[in-house]
């Protein structure tokens, strides 16, 4: 069997932790920035996780099983 190509949008958006979860940044953080609160910029600052419903598809854009 070849080998699989890993998606290379989601290589450059998700990283996996070391219990096995993916992590995600958050959108709506790249312009129109004035318009929203500087409490909404920190809090999209921070980086969150993968839903669990979404984890089986970003797992297999990056080749995991």
């Amino acid at each position: 069997m070849p080998k699989l190509k890993t998606n290379s949008g989601a290589k450059k958006r998700f990283t996996l932790t070391g219990t096995g979860k993916i992590k995600r940044k958050h959108a709506f953080k790249s312009h129109i920035l004035t318009k929203k609160t500087t409490k909404q910029k920190r809090h999209l600052t921070a980086t969150g996780l993968v839903h669990k419903v979404d984890e089986a598809s970003v797992k297999r854009m990056l080749n995991l099983r």
